[in-house]
């Protein structure tokens, strides 16, 4: 029997925060419950603002303070392929949801979820944006998503 492969996607706005830090954090547990080759793991956004660049420095020192290194990835926008492509389409907060929503093929929208839907600890039911705000602002966005990943990946290893 072979193992079943999921196609996860992460999405904030502008695809330099929150949702690379998602896709980083996330691809780092599923790494260390040795299942890398049963995932296909990226990160986009709803706009194009940041689009070839790199995650925000800041989400990059936080998240490499943890372990996790972002410095790989680069912005690009979610497009129609992706509503085809991944399992699961994760949005980290309810705006960025609405867009998806308002782009996403009827036929695919039982794929859509908020990132926050899967913890178990933290008290928020969005993973705030960072952008704006100060060091703590990143500290907490990894504590949220941290937690939301081992609820995400625990209930795609039940399925």
């Amino acid at each position: 029997m072979s193992e079943k492969k999921w196609a996860v996607l992460f999405v904030c706005m502008g695809n330099i925060c929150r949702s690379p830090t998602a896709e980083g954090v996330f691809r780092d547990k599923v790494t260390a419950a040795g299942r890398s080759s049963a995932f296909l793991i990226d990160s986009a956004g709803t706009h194009a603002y940041h689009v070839g660049e790199p995650p925000d420095p800041r989400s990059q020192e936080f998240a490499g303070k943890r372990g996790i290194d972002l410095s790989n990835q680069r912005a690009r926008q979610v497009n129609p392929q992706d509503f085809e492509r991944f399992d699961r389409i994760v949005a980290m907060d309810k705006d960025n949801l609405r867009n998806l929503l308002q782009q996403c093929p009827p036929s695919q929208r039982h794929k859509l979820s908020l990132m926050m839907s899967y913890a178990k600890q933290s008290p928020s039911d969005v993973v705030p944006d960072p952008y704006y705000g100060g060091a703590r602002g990143f500290d907490t966005v990894l504590d949220y998503i941290e937690d939301a990943a081992d609820g995400l990946l625990a209930e795609l290893l039940t399925e």
